[in-house]
């Protein structure tokens, strides 16, 4: 009589070395990402000007949408309090629970997005240090901050005093929430979570806008670095020899289901 048959199943193993090993890096590169964010404070004038140069480009792009979405919004106030849920759960609520999901059932695609996130987090802080963007809220636009008036949580959990206040272009709010959404679109095979891959990055590229947290070409802007960021992470994975660890995702490569390089 075997062991197994005397004592029962083994009981699962605690999540492995490496999959903590995951968890460090990713913690660590969002503690470094804010910290970083934080120490690139720009200028507030310069942010300022910068942010009227914006609406200049856009008005002469005929997209300077922001007051027009959020007035229509603010005669709701069940929209008004939809895109706020939207911009403070649906961001890092929803990038941890499906970097989780990933890493477990998708591996080859987590690694491509985990790298992805990286690779744009770093231009990211690159653009606000040198260009330093004041946000609708922070200037006399006649927008209002609908998270700070109605939503007091998200500046709880990220106050003004510890964060960049001028780091809004590019908004990788919504690049990130892309980047999450085109993983979910190529590797879910339930149409439930297909669909929320497909709608989650448009509702979050209105919430944004519409509680004058970014601008129409911050949200252009944060697709632009998150593909990019996606492209540069995708393109050596096509070359080097698949680990052990995401053997089971070899398959998944071949039939085209991890993310696309943009």
């Amino acid at each position: 009589m075997s062991l197994t048959a005397i004592t029962g199943p083994r009981p699962r193993r605690l999540p492995s070395v490496r999959f903590m090993g995951e968890v460090a890096i990713v913690v660590g590169a969002w503690l470094a990402y804010f910290g970083v964010r934080t120490l690139t404070e720009g200028n507030a004038a310069l942010a300022e000007g910068n942010a009227e140069l914006l609406v200049d480009l856009e008005r002469a792009l005929r997209i300077f949408w922001e007051p027009a979405l959020q007035e229509a919004v603010l005669r709701s106030r069940a929209l008004e309090t939809g895109a706020n849920l939207i911009y403070i759960w649906g961001h890092w609520p929803v990038i941890i629970a499906a970097g989780v999901w990933l890493r477990l059932r998708r591996p080859a695609t987590y690694f491509v997005v985990r790298n992805a996130f990286l690779i744009s987090g770093a231009i990211g802080l690159v653009i606000f240090a040198t260009f330093p963007m004041a946000p609708p809220r922070l200037t006399d636009l006649p927008v209002v901050d609908t998270v700070t008036i109605h939503s007091h949580t998200y500046r709880v959990l990220q106050p003004p005093a510890l964060t960049n206040q001028y780091a809004a272009m590019p908004s990788l709010h919504f690049g990130w929430n892309l980047l999450i959404g085109l993983a979910l679109i190529r590797t879910a095979t339930t149409w439930p979570l297909k669909a929320f891959g497909w709608v989650m990055p448009v509702l979050m590229a209105l919430a944004v806008v519409v509680t004058a947290n970014h601008y129409v070409l911050d949200v252009v802007a944060g697709a632009t670095v998150a593909l990019l960021g996606l492209l540069l992470a995708w393109l050596p994975q096509q070359r080097r020899t698949i680990s052990p660890d995401e053997s089971n995702a070899d398959a998944d490569l071949r039939a085209g289901s991890t993310v696309p390089g943009g």
